[in-house]
């Protein structure tokens, strides 16, 4: 069973923080953490991805950015990534860490899977998208573990 999420996106602010307490929300039982490949370190969820996220009554003051290393994805049972490209360069920090490495957005798409773009510095509406497409694969991750 995986105890310990680990939830990956570029700079740690918008995407993984937010999916990160989805996940943790759906399953209080489990560790459900988050890190950037790029991270913005110290720095809390941007505020669009905040006020998205609070609406849905997610608790995301604490949060401060982290940079994603080896360690972390060891320790982790589950790695989730908003893309394949994410998937890869995590597997060059740490190869043996691949095999528990997936995307976020694998279920989505009717099982088809996609990737959760990035919509730092874009529009609202991006936020808006992005925020629903997280929604959707946090609630698909979580029926499946």
């Amino acid at each position: 069973m995986f105890q310990h999420i680990l939830i990956v996106c570029t700079g740690n602010i918008c995407r993984s923080p937010v999916a990160a307490a989805l996940l943790a929300r759906a399953l209080p039982e489990r560790r459900v953490e988050s890190a950037g490949l790029g991270a913005v370190v110290g720095h809390g969820v941007e505020p669009t991805a905040r006020r998205l996220g609070e609406a849905d009554g997610l608790d995301l003051a604490d949060h401060q950015a982290r940079q994603l290393t080896a360690g972390m994805l060891h320790a982790a049972d589950l790695v989730l990534v908003m893309s394949e490209g994410q998937r890869r360069a995590a597997g060059e920090l740490a190869p043996e860490a691949l095999g528990k490495t997936m995307r976020l957005g694998r279920w989505l798409e009717n099982g088809q899977g996609r990737d959760i773009p990035d919509p730092y510095r874009k529009s609202p509406e991006a936020f808006e998208h992005v925020h629903q497409l997280l929604k959707d694969a946090t609630h698909s991750w979580a029926t499946r573990l």
